[in-house]
Order: C-alpha cells, then structure tokens, then sequence
C-alpha cells in the first residue's frame, strides 16, 4: 500500500470537517487565465488572489469581533484546501480597525487603493460599516459584512450576512408578547447607530403593534463599566421586559452588576440583541443565566454541518473556543464570495455581485440560506436562553424569514 504525502493528507484532514455543501474533491485543474478574471485591476496573479480582513483586534471591540477574524481565517484556509477559488489560492491582508471608526475607514482606503484587494471580510458595528461604506462605494469595493444589524441600509458593494431588524428586533418583540405576555420594556443600549436606531425600531414595534409601553431607555458609551444607577432605575419602574442591545466589552460589567443587584433570569426577563456565545466567555454563563437572545445562530444547533462547523472550529482555536452568531455569519462570507466568483468565472466585482442573488448555501451551519436582491440573506430566527455552561438553550425558531431591511412604518 502506498502511503499518501503530507501534503496529501493534510488536504483530506482539512476536507474531512468542510461544510456538508463542499464537501467535493479538491479542484487542481488549470486556472482561468488572469486576463479573463480581472479586468479591474485588482490584486490578483495566475496562483494567488489577495482579499482583506478588516476587524477590531484590540479596544473594546475585540471581545466581539475575535470570533469573526477566526471564522474567516477557517473558511478561507479550507477553500485554499479544496484548490482555492477560480484556481487561484487565497492570500489574506489583515488590518486592525482598532474599535475606532475613522481607523476603520483609513484601512479600508488602503486595503482598495493601496493593497487593490479583491474583496474584503469586515467590520462588526454599525458605526464601522458607516464609516467605511463611501469609500467601499467611492471605489467599487465588495464588503461581506457579518453583523446583525438594525436594517435601512441597501448598497450594491455590500452583503450583509447577519440579521437585519425584521428577522431580530421585530421577531424577538412579538415572540415576548406572544409567550411572556409582555407589555412593558426597558430599552437599554451603547450609544451608537446599532443600538439607537434598534431601539428605535423596537418602541414603534412595543407602541403601535404590540400595544405595550416603553417605561424606560437610556444609552451609554462604548467602553462604559459603571450601570448601578441605571439597574437602581429599572428595578424601581419593574419592566416587564429588559430589552438591551449593549456591545463589547460594557457586556460584561453590565451583566455581572445586574446579577450582584440581585436581578437574574430567574426573577425578571431580559431580552438582548447583542450577546452570543463569544460576549459570554467574558459575562460568564453563571452571570447571564435564565436571560434571552435573539440571533439566528448558536453552537448548541444539532445539525450535520454544524456539527462538523463546531469541530473544525475548536481543532483549529482550541476545545474551549465558542462560537457565537457573527463568528458564523463572517463564517459563510469567504464561501459565498467563493460561490459567486466561480458562478461569474470572474473576480471583477460588477460580475460577482451580479451572480450573487439567488444563491444557495444548503448546508450552512445555521441551516439552509438564500442570497436574497437586496444582498440580505433568508435565514430563521432563533430565541435561545442563557445556561450556566456559557451556551443557550433554544426555545423557539421561526419559519424561512425574508429579508425586509426598509420595513414599512418603522423609518
């Protein structure tokens, strides 16, 4: 019997925990010519394709966004074991966002000008993807951007991999009025676009459909640590429901100062946007207990891909790493980026972004997902409860929703 190489081997190890949708031999025919798959400009040689990644490494932000760098650095080093994209592999720029948002868009400048980049995996906030979106239109770049995030925004250079509002703020709303019999909410969230025009959303969701009230809502700074008066507030006015889109770092003072304030899950309901399993390893599952979030992804998902997801996923990060919603949402954009690129025969954004629509991934680690017009995606909506091990019990899903991010009634 002849032994395979370790190169070989190394391919078939890698290819043994790829998604169920790609599991298919690895690809070593001859590459497109250059001439014919860029035509831009951009940065691109007969072997190799050049992409960016763009994300807060360091500042608050980074709790969160860690999860995002990792997912796509696995994605990407997988399709590179299956051969790459158009024949070409994947070579990665990796910049520092920094949690700073003109740091962000200065990046983005460089990454498309300088470095020419054939497309970019990026940003988590809202603020972020703002700063950075005129220069992604300015210069025909492609963003896959993997955030839940509040909606009202549509751009030909972006693709938005997460929630928009419909499928998060408005489910999540109607499911608590529905099973918790809620009528009153606590509106809570850093003080930025996201959690602002969230929260926004949600009062005319509580308001005018649900027929409930807003009996509070205050905001605070990126990086903020200190809720006692704002726990002091909440507990006097007795919310039936917190609703709170906090971010970052302030996650973990906020729900270590709610429990030493005796507010648990067990006592009073709280419903966040923002908290996944990545913001978890730094709250503790002791801290969060009992409490909801809405997302469209947890790693508890007892699904073949997922499953294999999860294991790829800690092999890599290690047997402690987590995964939380975004992680796999920057997981799909390397592979949907992928999937359009060989659907086109082309890098040149006008041609990827036009065979974008329609496309299917059947075996996503959340479940079966559509590339909708409007560069959302279709994908479920899942409310899960916090454990005490750090990870959610899901307690209800909704059907396929489509994606709506100018929702009529609530701009």
């Amino acid at each position: 019997m002849q032994l395979a190489s370790p190169g070989r081997r190394k391919v078939a190890l890698t290819l043994a925990s790829l998604p169920l949708a790609m599991m298919v031999k690895p690809s070593f025919a001859a590459a497109p010519p250059t001439s014919q798959v860029n035509t831009t400009g951009r940065a691109i040689t007969d072997t190799t394709v050049t992409v960016g990644q763009l994300h807060s490494s360091t500042g608050t932000m980074a709790i969160s966004e860690t999860g995002s760098i990792r997912a796509e650095r696995l994605a990407i080093e997988q399709i590179n074991a299956m051969g790459g994209v158009l024949g070409r592999q994947i070579k990665v720029i990796r910049e520092d966002g920094a949690s700073d948002w003109p740091t962000f868009a200065e990046k983005a400048t460089k990454l498309l000008e300088s470095d020419k980049v054939a497309t970019v995996f990026g940003c988590w906030t809202s603020a972020s993807r703002k700063a950075v979106l005129p220069v992604f239109e300015k210069d025909n770049g492609l963003l896959y951007y993997p955030t839940f995030y509040e909606g009202l925004e549509q751009s030909k250079n972006v693709f938005y991999t997460g929630q928009e509002a419909t499928q998060q703020v408005l489910a999540s709303l109607s499911w608590f009025a529905k099973e918790k019999k809620a009528k009153t909410f606590y509106l809570i969230g850093s003080d930025y676009i996201w959690p602002r025009t969230s929260n926004k959303i949600a009062r005319k969701h509580i308001e005018n459909v649900l027929h409930g009230e807003v009996v509070g809502e205050e905001y605070y700074p990126l990086g903020n640590t200190e809720f006692g008066s704002l726990i002091n507030k909440m507990k006097f006015k007795k919310p039936d429901v917190i609703f709170a889109d906090v971010v970052g770092g302030s996650n973990v003072a906020f729900y270590k100062q709610l429990k030493a304030a005796g507010v648990t899950g067990d006592k009073q309901l709280l419903l966040t946007i923002s908290v996944t399993e990545d913001e978890l390893l730094g709250i503790g599952g002791e801290n969060f207990e009992g409490f909801y979030s809405c997302m469209k992804y947890f790693q508890s998902l007892d699904n073949p891909a997922n499953k294999k997801f999860v294991a790829a996923f800690k092999a890599k990060y290690g047997k402690d790493a987590v995964i939380g919603d975004v992680t796999q949402a920057a997981y799909l954009g390397p592979w949907l980026w992928k999937m359009a690129c060989e659907k086109a025969g082309s890098f040149d954004v006008n041609k990827v972004v036009a065979a974008s629509p329609g496309l299917e991934f059947k075996d996503a680690p959340e479940g079966y997902i559509k590339v909708h017009p409007n560069h959302h995606l279709w994908s479920n909506t899942l409310i899960g409860q916090g454990q005490r091990d750090g990870q959610f019990k899901v307690v209800y899903k909704s059907d396929l929703i489509e994606p709506n991010p100018f929702p009529k009634g609530y701009q």
